[in-house]
């Protein structure tokens, strides 16, 4: 399987990249892994709505560039659909026996995901009600879906 994680935004946590670091080259053993920055938008403070929209449009452009036509899109949103583990492997084991071998998780920036890129979304996967900082959720992610294959194949992993 082919995975793409598009997220928006430069990570620059040294801690959260050792664990980005460690989970991508666990999944080494399970699929190809691309991760894709795409540069945000300096949002000041005191945004209008006009103003945060506009930012959202201009960072969903940067994304949607990223995506091949033949990719199935899985968009992380607080309004998504909330899954454990199990379903979340289920869902991938799905997508696998459909033939489609190409997966795409989309990590918007601290604004959200624009309209268009919401409309591109196959599927809208939700961590938490909560929000969570975009930067994080690459992590949260990456483990996530490592957990997944192993599920799959039927190896431990704890709990």
């Amino acid at each position: 399987m082919n995975i793409t994680i598009i997220s928006v935004g430069k990570l620059k946590e040294k801690d959260l990249k050792l664990g980005i670091d460690e989970y991508v080259k666990r999944l080494q053993a399970y699929a190809n892994l691309k991760l894709i920055e795409v540069p945000d938008e300096k949002a000041p403070e005191n945004l209008s709505p006009a103003q945060m929209e506009e930012i959202k449009i201009k960072e969903g452009e940067r994304i949607l560039a990223k995506i091949p036509e033949d990719t199935h899109v899985v968009t992380l949103e607080i309004k998504g659909k909330q899954l454990t583990s199990e379903q979340l492997a289920t869902e991938m084991d799905q997508l696998a026996l459909h033939g489609k071998s190409k997966v795409a998780f989309i990590i918007g920036g601290s604004l959200g995901l624009s309209e268009a890129v919401m409309k591109r979304s196959n599927f809208a996967l939700s961590f938490s009600k909560m929000t969570l900082p975009h930067q994080l959720m690459r992590l949260v992610l990456l483990e996530q879906v490592y957990r997944s294959f192993r599920i799959r194949r039927g190896e431990p992993y704890h709990k």
